[in-house]
């Protein structure tokens, strides 16, 4: 008993260190392009429960710097795409790749140190911690900067997204959109490449949706591609680049805002015959 378990730790120690080894080859071949694009791509994704198919190959990729919407009426597929697509649930079949690397087997932990980042739409910050305290703790997981440059890059994040009024204010304390500028500032911390938005403007007041998208538009700016899904077409539609539409779980149409505000199958079976920007 006492060798099986001597030979179980022993496997599972290489296998363990075998996949942090491959993330870490992956990472620096990814720095290696990071003045270049890189894509985020789900590749053929089928996901089943039971004997519901409720994806049925889809296909959807984001690049650097660009807006994408994943979006659809409620039931068609796009939640279980996004959420595959972040790592909280694996396909049946299918590859989810950062460019050309496949990252279906990691978890959502995992891919995060890739590059990959996943913004809830729940509150995800520490209540009890001030604005500040929030980002220095994602900071701390930059290995890559010294002690001086985690400040420097603190000083700009709250700069960048205009929260340096409230950085000593604890979190519980802040307003819907003070939150979320928060969060992305943090999510940011750790230098991603993308970052997944998961219903950005439910919940919250007219401005606040202004706010959110003009943090949108500085994460474009910084080269992060976005990757959003929300039932809020007309406010998704003001932001992104591109979109794909889900619709029984497949991609019914995909193209920009113009393409699909125009197209016969989006109005057809999602956005209704009269529907006008």
């Amino acid at each position: 008993m006492r060798v099986m378990l001597k030979v179980n730790l022993l496997k599972w120690r290489k296998m363990f260190l075998n996949k942090k080894n491959r993330i870490e080859s992956i990472k620096e071949k990814l720095s290696l392009n990071a003045v270049t694009d890189i894509v985020l791509k789900a590749d053929s994704i089928v996901k089943k429960y039971g004997e519901k198919v409720v994806v049925n190959g889809v296909t959807i990729d984001v690049h650097r710097g660009e807006v994408v919407g994943l979006l659809g009426p409620n039931g068609a597929g796009k939640t279980t795409t996004f959420y595959t697509i972040v790592g909280f649930i694996k396909a049946n079949s299918g590859r989810v790749l950062i460019n050309n690397h496949d990252v279906s087997k990691l978890n959502m932990y995992e891919r995060a140190r890739l590059g990959i980042v996943y913004l809830p739409q729940e509150p995800s910050i520490f209540r009890e911690l001030t604005v500040e305290d929030n980002i220095l703790v994602a900071l701390e997981r930059r290995e890559d900067l010294s002690q001086a440059e985690r400040k420097i890059e603190l000083v700009n994040l709250l700069k960048d997204f205009e929260i340096k009024r409230i950085q000593y204010q604890k979190a519980y304390t802040l307003s819907g959109g003070e939150r979320r500028r928060t969060e992305i500032a943090r999510a940011l911390a750790v230098s991603p490449y993308f970052l997944l938005l998961d219903e950005p403007f439910a919940g919250i007041d007219p401005i606040a949706i202004g706010d959110i998208k003009d943090i949108i538009r500085i994460l474009k700016s910084k080269n992060i591609g976005v990757l959003i899904t929300d039932h809020n077409v007309r406010d998704a539609f003001d932001i992104i680049d591109r979109a794909y539409i889900i619709y029984q779980g497949q991609v019914l149409d995909s193209g920009n805002v113009d393409y699909i505000i125009n197209s016969e199958k989006a109005k057809k079976l999602y956005l209704g015959e009269e529907f006008r920007l």
